[in-house]
């Protein structure tokens, strides 16, 4: 029997937990995985198909087009790599050029490179749309613990203030205690936690909010917002009283332990549709 070429798809791996979740689901449903570790960036327990270096789209690109594979969906993280520290195949130098042309942020290169891909026949797929169970995927409070109406004040501000350095390409996350504590910039989410925890040393009561936002016009196909437990202990630790996302476009990473040790903490999360 002829095998079914539009269930079969590529992830594209980077570090940490998410491939591992992406992967099961994606299999879980129905998917013809094929998984391609970056390297420097995969965990080895991953155990991939095959590992190329960033700038090896070429080898890449003619196993998948052998195996009758076009679609393709990038999880995991890579922080913010550095272009000069590529070293691409001919087949990537073209899609460089590409992203080079739009180096205005990090978005503008996400897009560059989504075309490019493109352009050579494959399609990206979004991960968080074939497998929409890792999200949120109804709006509302998700933990035991519920805002109040101070925090409610405090996630309408966090709200706003993610719409307008989104809106910059900035960053996706923000802290907000009354006014703005943290936003977001090129050092990544865990790094301006650490600023906060480190700021926060004598607090002695909780209060505040972290949120992690989808920005406005950001594609969401190779950006994918996420959180996990490590989030939620962050959060804690800074003395926060919870966290905002955004449903459906935001990863929760293992999401019954997420839940499950907001409540532990005492930090309740919310899912917004906005």
């Amino acid at each position: 029997m002829k095998k079914n070429n539009n269930k079969k798809i590529a992830i594209i791996s980077g570090a940490l937990d998410l491939p591992f979740f992406t992967r099961d689901a994606l299999r879980k449903n129905g998917w013809d995985v094929y998984v391609i570790g970056l390297k420097n960036f995969y965990d080895k327990r991953l155990n991939p198909d095959l590992v190329i270096r960033l700038g090896g789209g070429g080898r890449a690109a003619r196993e998948l087009k052998k195996r009758g594979i076009r679609k393709i969906t990038f999880v995991g993280a890579l922080g913010h790599p550095n272009l000069s520290d590529i070293r691409p195949d001919l087949w990537s130098l073209f899609a460089l050029f590409s992203i080079i042309k739009n180096q205005r942020g990090y978005d503008s290169m996400a897009k560059a490179l989504n075309k490019a891909i493109e352009k050579r026949g494959f399609e990206i797929v979004a991960a968080q749309d074939v497998a929409p169970e890792l999200t949120f995927e109804t709006s509302g409070v998700q933990t035991k613990n519920k805002p109040s109406t101070s925090d409610k004040k405090n996630i309408d501000r966090a709200i706003e203030v993610s719409h307008t350095i989104g809106s910059a390409d900035i960053g996706a996350s923000v802290v907000v205690d009354k006014q703005v504590i943290a936003v977001e910039a090129a050092e990544g989410t865990a790094k301006m936690l650490d600023r906060v925890i480190d700021m926060r040393k004598k607090h002695k009561k909780a209060s505040g909010v972290f949120a992690k936002m989808t920005k406005p016009g950001q594609d969401l196909r190779i950006d994918i917002p996420a959180i996990g437990i490590d989030t939620v202990k962050a959060v804690a630790a800074a003395k926060l009283r919870g966290i905002i996302v955004n449903t459906r476009t935001c990863f929760v990473v293992n999401k019954s332990e997420v839940i499950k040790q907001a409540n532990k903490e005492g930090i309740f999360i919310v899912a917004i549709d906005e």
